[in-house]
């Protein structure tokens, strides 16, 4: 049985000349190869999310529900991260 399904697809011009040049620099051996590479980064992605939400933002809803008062106030938390924000944009001009 074929484990393999021949499609068409339609690209962007940008796109396509995209795929062709990792191909032509000899990234890729074929442009099935580079559409299949982007899937499975696109799929390690959604994964990601899909792990960093069940874990690290069901923990953080869990932990709220069971003692709100622990909770920041939303004009705080938006403060702290404005600064942890003008931090990163002060290291990244260093």
């Amino acid at each position: 049985m074929r484990s393999t399904q021949q499609m068409s697809i339609t690209l962007p011009l940008e796109m396509a000349d995209r795929v062709k040049q990792r191909v032509y620099s000899g990234d890729y051996v074929s442009e099935s190869e580079v559409i299949r590479e982007g899937l499975r980064a696109l799929q390690e992605r959604e994964n990601a999310v899909e792990h960093w939400l069940r874990t690290e933002v069901a923990a953080t809803y869990d932990a709220y529900k069971a003692d709100p008062s622990h909770a920041k106030p939303l004009d705080e938390a938006w403060k702290r991260l404005e600064a942890r924000m003008d931090d990163i944009d002060r290291e990244e001009a260093e």
